[in-house]
């Protein structure tokens, strides 16, 4: 597993909740950005401009958040 280093940490407003968006450093020039929904459940983008992937990570969050709205909840 590489090493990630944490670079930038912002929150994303939406449907009356703050998610929070972790973008990490892993090596040279590649970055990961993050945003847990729980512990066995989160969005993952990669890309080598942390910029260019905070706005692409940004854009896909609403499409990954209203996904989870729609799932019926899981039996245990």
């Amino acid at each position: 597993m590489q090493h990630e280093e944490l670079v930038h940490k912002s929150f994303f407003d939406f449907s009356d909740r703050s998610y929070t968006i972790c973008i990490y450093r892993r090596g040279g020039d590649n970055y990961i950005a993050k945003t847990e929904f729980s512990p066995e459940d989160m969005i993952i983008n990669d890309g080598m401009d942390m910029a260019t992937l905070l706005e692409r990570h940004r854009r896909l969050l609403p499409l990954a958040i209203i996904s989870r709205q729609m799932r019926p909840p899981q039996k245990m």
